[in-house]
């Protein structure tokens, strides 16, 4: 039932277009969960107005965020490319397109960081 989810597996080294599917999928699970804390959030008056995921409200931005800045340290941590410079550099990127630009866009890095081999 929940065999897309296969494709957001952290340790595994992916292809370039096993890592299209991961970003797909990845944003897919982002846009449901960005909505569903963003209307918890509103029904329990933490915040005022939250609009829909594509308009780019900052509470959306700031879920995204945090989503990306999670799953590319997951990534990190599963596959031991905590030492790696350029893994690290591709992460901070990541986090500073999500928040700046747009959380597709930073997604972007985070997709190429899966593509990078393990280190054991």
């Amino acid at each position: 039932m929940f065999g897309f989810l296969k494709s957001l597996d952290v340790t595994k080294t992916y292809s370039t277009s096993d890592a299209v599917w991961f970003y797909v999928t990845s944003l897919i699970l982002l846009v449901g969960f960005s909505t569903v804390l963003g209307h918890v959030l509103h029904m329990m008056g933490v915040v005022d107005v939250v609009g829909s995921f594509f308009d780019g409200g900052h509470v959306h931005t700031m879920i995204g965020t945090g989503f990306v800045l999670m799953l590319s340290s997951m990534i990190l941590t599963g596959r031991k490319l905590t030492g790696d410079l350029f893994s690290i550099l591709l992460v901070v990127v990541g986090v500073y397109l999500a928040f700046t630009t747009s959380v597709l866009l930073g997604m972007l890095p985070v997709a190429l960081l899966t593509t990078l081999p393990s280190k054991s």
